[in-house]
């Protein structure tokens, strides 16, 4: 009954909260579980690029206004020979890519 009347709160909680909030809180759950991006960059239809073991991609703010930039950002292994592992001398890089400019894809490794 306890866990019954817990779910119905946090369901009644979700539902009163904007989307902007729900995102939020989703994110702030899957980076505590953790997950397993990866990044594909793409010259044309060529893959040229690719980072493994990401747990979030982040939007770049501005430090004075505070408006989001037009690139993403994050932390991942630089998969060399695209195998989907981590590789000896694959070492975990920061990366940015520009939303205008850049192919890319990002997903979950399942």
């Amino acid at each position: 009954m306890k866990k019954l009347l817990l779910l119905a709160g946090i369901g009644l909680f979700m539902a009163s909260c904007t989307q902007e909030t729900q995102n939020t809180l989703s994110r702030s759950i899957q980076n505590w579980t953790g997950t397993d991006g990866v990044l594909d960059i793409y010259a044309g239809n060529k893959l040229v690029k690719r980072f493994i073991k990401i747990d979030k991609l982040s939007t770049a703010y501005g430090t004075n206004d505070h408006k989001p930039r037009p690139y993403r950002y994050g932390y991942g292994y630089d998969d060399k020979n695209f195998n989907f592992k981590k590789d000896p001398g694959e070492k975990k890089v920061y990366f940015e890519f520009s939303d205008y400019s850049t192919s890319y894809i990002f997903y979950e490794n399942n």
